[in-house]
């Protein structure tokens, strides 16, 4: 490897895993990229957190929505990071 996005470049076809602002994660297929960072993914499992205070308690609650999307576009500005899939002997 001898750039950043070559380790992106490795994981076309591969599941990863994509942490965005405003607390959601993605897990899905990377179909394509570009110098943007922005992917095509597919198989995607969205996962949005949220936290409410309970005004009663002060306790905070925290939240989780999960949802399936077949195919999503990513817009590489909103991407904090970006993990490949665990590969054997790494």
């Amino acid at each position: 490897m001898e750039e950043p996005l070559d380790l992106i470049r490795l994981s076309i076809d591969e599941r990863v895993y994509v942490k965005c602002r405003g607390d959601r994660e993605l897990r899905g297929k990377l179909h394509a990229y570009d110098q943007h960072l922005n992917m095509i993914l597919g198989e995607v499992e969205e996962t949005l957190t949220t936290t409410e205070v309970d005004e009663e308690t002060d306790e905070e609650i925290v939240k989780k929505q999960v949802r399936k999307i077949g195919m999503l576009f990513v817009r590489g500005d909103i991407i904090v990071l970006v993990s490949p899939p665990l590969r054997a002997g790494a």
